[in-house]
């Protein structure tokens, strides 16, 4: 199975120059814990609750714009990808959603939950939680 049958593919974006504040209120009116970031229509970087708590309130950032307090090391999938491969990348990187991306562009968000929703990956999806999940209580 690949990436494109079981990612999302209406993804809102924000703008590098958006203002962290909006960028939180969207999250919160999403109900989601990362919104991608565009430049000129390119993915350039994520923005996730914690880079706002971590980088931008504890840190009484100069800057409000989010694309001074983004994560910019991105790990990405591509729509033809296979849903195991991105199971393994989520699990070594420790991370709980990937952008997928064609060329520069943002085409989807893949999540462990929709990997966890296939029977073939379910269990990569859990062993990836359950990494991630450690290396959490080992950062705190």
């Amino acid at each position: 199975m690949n990436v494109r049958e079981v990612m999302s593919a209406n993804v809102d974006v924000c703008q590098v120059n958006d203002n962290v504040a909006d960028v939180a209120k969207k999250m919160k009116e999403l109900n989601v814990g990362s919104i991608p970031v565009v430049d000129n229509n390119k993915l350039v970087g994520t923005i996730t609750d914690r880079d706002i708590v971590i980088r931008y309130v504890a840190e009484d950032a100069p800057s409000s714009q989010a694309g001074d307090i983004m994560s910019s090391d991105l790990v990405t999938a591509s729509p033809e990808m296979d849903v195991k491969e991105v199971a393994q990348l989520m699990e070594e990187h420790k991370i709980r959603r990937l952008p997928v991306k064609e060329n520069d562009d943002i085409v989807g968000i893949i999540t462990l939950g929709d990997i966890a929703v296939d029977e073939q990956t379910k269990e990569q999806a859990k062993a990836a939680l359950d990494d991630i999940m450690q290396g959490s209580k080992r950062d705190q």
